[in-house]
């Protein structure tokens, strides 16, 4: 048990300090700049980098939404859920105090933001808290649909992460201007105590709306898509 909750801290760690890293670090520079793309790409490389490097350990989750729709999946033990949230989120706050410390380290120096998820004046493009709670449920729903199918017996061998790291990466394109794109829990719980914003306020909104998307593509998958794969 405890190499898988290295993984998934490691993960975790991973997806946080290279996706928000990109955000923070390198995303506003106005020649050098990655933007959006560049930070939606990073997102991705960041599971699918590691799904290939601890997924056979942990199973890749590094996402509490991702290991309770799993666990509604039937892929994952509920009994194993808790311990993979706390690995989950340590590793994001580690992940994100790390990225604080090499950020602050030049000077004028303002967290602002610092990749924070937020809606209304906290969304990129001034979007409603009714428009960020429907994007990240469904986005997270369609996620997991990815996750579970990739995954599935029928599905092709050794493609899964290339799967899922895309398929985050588009996540990331449709909704970075929306919420600054969660659909992780613990990526955005971390970041923003570091936020020179609001943003620890309207953290429900960004545990809520996963955890229900997780659990609408987990039904989805279930009852109508996974073609009777358990048996």
């Amino acid at each position: 048990m405890m190499k898988k909750l290295t993984a998934e801290f490691v993960g975790t760690f991973w997806l946080v300090f290279g996706g928000c890293g990109s955000a923070v670090l390198a995303a506003g520079y106005p020649e050098l700049g990655i933007g959006f793309v560049g930070v939606s790409l990073a997102f991705g490389l960041t599971v699918l980098t590691m799904a290939y490097a601890v997924g056979g350990i942990s199973g890749g989750h590094f996402n509490p939404a991702v290991s309770f729709g799993l666990a509604l999946g039937k892929r994952f033990g509920w009994n194993e859920l808790l311990p993979y949230w706390v690995a989950q989120v340590l590793g994001s706050f580690v992940a994100a105090g790390t990225l604080f410390v090499i950020a602050s380290g030049t000077a004028g120096f303002e967290a602002g933001g610092f990749a924070s998820n937020g809606y209304g004046d906290l969304s990129p493009g001034g979007y409603s808290m009714t428009a960020v709670l429907v994007a990240e449920i469904v986005l997270t729903a369609l996620f997991l649909i990815i996750i579970l199918g990739s995954t599935s017996a029928k599905a092709p061998t050794g493609f899964a992460p290339i799967a899922i790291g895309l398929g985050l990466t588009l996540i990331h394109l449709i909704s970075i201007p929306v919420s600054n794109t969660s659909v992780n829990p613990a990526r955005s719980t971390s970041v923003a105590f570091y936020a020179d914003t609001a943003a620890v306020s309207q953290l429900w909104l960004f545990w809520v709306a996963p955890l229900v998307g997780a659990a609408i593509g987990a039904l989805v998958w279930n009852y109508l898509l996974s073609d009777d794969e358990a048996a």
